[in-house]
């Protein structure tokens, strides 16, 4: 009984918000705040790397239920940073999520605004630890890799209630461009995933998307396709305390790449987007009954056929050893270590100093 609570609140932990707090349930509406304060420092010898990284974050989700078979819903995160000078006034701060939408029984849900895109279906499953997570090929506002703005997702779980365990959405991002976003740009895309648990614990996880480029993208030095691509697969096993996941994705001309690679003994500054690029991710982690779960992960994430002579050049590479001890569902404690494998020499000349960071988290 104690190790079954327990993995409970710890999955509840894990999930970042899933056990909020209820400030309001009458009459078939309903709200919801989470939130959490991350006290945590980075220690390396990369300088960018090193130092105070500390944030609060807090959102709210709600529901009204409009009829027998209608549900409206909402949802808004917002991030502050709490590493900064009182003078840098809202520095570090972003909103990562804001969307509305209406749920329909078993018919599924449809919403727009500021979401997570579809390929993050996958690469949700070895985004588990706790600090390095996510740092391979996606990133914010590219595509549909993970949270962007201007998505319409239509989400169905066990397939009209025909097949339990059978889960798919579809996704539409529409245009976002302006000198404001800077490389964070996109035309006109479309996304698709698909799930399915094969036996209880056993999960696997398919995702592809598919969007213009914008004329800027397109006439960039580097990555000069009309289309931006990406498709990803991933399988998870979670029972028991035991948790193993994989997942490996590709994408063409959507992640951005920066470096300065030698080129027949002469720098040749790289900017733009890459050709090509692939990433595999393994995450092994187990749920202690007495709070602690320790975890082990390897990601590495290749650039292929560069421009200009450039050709192949890793941009992730790393070992992550960590380790997190629940003592509630609302208070951990976490120390990740990210060992960087770049080579001193590696082609684009990026940083490849190891990272620890350390932290205290309280969530509600």
């Amino acid at each position: 009984m104690q190790k079954r609570v327990l993995a409970i609140l710890t999955t509840l932990a894990i999930a970042g918000g899933a056990q909020a707090a209820e400030v309001y349930n009458k009459d078939g509406n309903k709200l919801d705040l989470y939130g959490r304060v991350k006290a945590m420092h980075y220690m390396s010898d990369d300088v960018s790397n090193d130092g105070d990284t500390s944030y609060v974050r807090f959102g709210f989700k709600g529901q009204t239920q409009i009829n027998d078979m209608l549900t409206g819903f909402g949802q808004w995160e917002y991030q502050v940073g709490a590493n900064v000078a009182e003078s840098q006034g809202a520095s570090g701060s972003k909103t990562r999520l804001g969307f509305a939408g209406l749920k329909a029984g078993d018919y599924g849900s449809i919403d727009y605004g500021r979401n997570y895109g579809v390929i993050y279906d996958v690469e949700a499953l070895t985004d588990m630890m706790p600090e390095f997570g996510a740092t391979g090929y996606t990133s914010a506002d590219t595509y549909m890799l993970t949270r962007t703005n201007g998505v319409a997702t239509y989400r169905n779980s066990n397939f009209f209630g025909l097949v339990d365990g059978l889960k798919f959405a579809l996704q539409y991002q529409g245009k976002n461009e302006g000198d404001a976003r800077g490389s964070r740009v996109n035309g006109d895309g479309f996304g698709a995933s698909v799930a399915y648990e094969i036996v209880d614990g056993l999960s696997v996880v398919g995702a592809m998307s598919s969007s213009n480029r914008t004329l800027g993208q397109k006439q960039a030095a580097y990555g000069q396709g009309d289309k931006a691509e990406a498709w990803a697969t991933g399988l998870k096993y979670d029972n028991e305390g035991l948790y193993l996941a994989a997942t490996y994705a590709e994408t063409r001309n959507m992640n951005r790449i920066s470096g300065t690679a030698t080129v027949n003994g002469l720098p040749v500054a790289v900017s733009g987007a890459a050709n090509k690029v692939t990433n595999f991710e393994a995450v092994a982690q187990y749920q202690f009954d007495f709070g602690l779960r320790p975890s082990i992960a390897y990601v590495k994430t290749e650039a292929k056929d560069i421009e200009n002579g450039v050709g192949d050049a890793d941009l992730v590479e790393f070992i992550d050893l960590a380790a997190t001890y629940y003592f509630n569902k609302n208070m951990s404690a976490f120390v990740d270590y990210k060992i960087n494998q770049l080579s001193d020499d590696n082609k684009l000349a990026l940083p490849n100093d190891d990272i620890v960071a350390v932290g205290l988290v309280y969530q509600f």
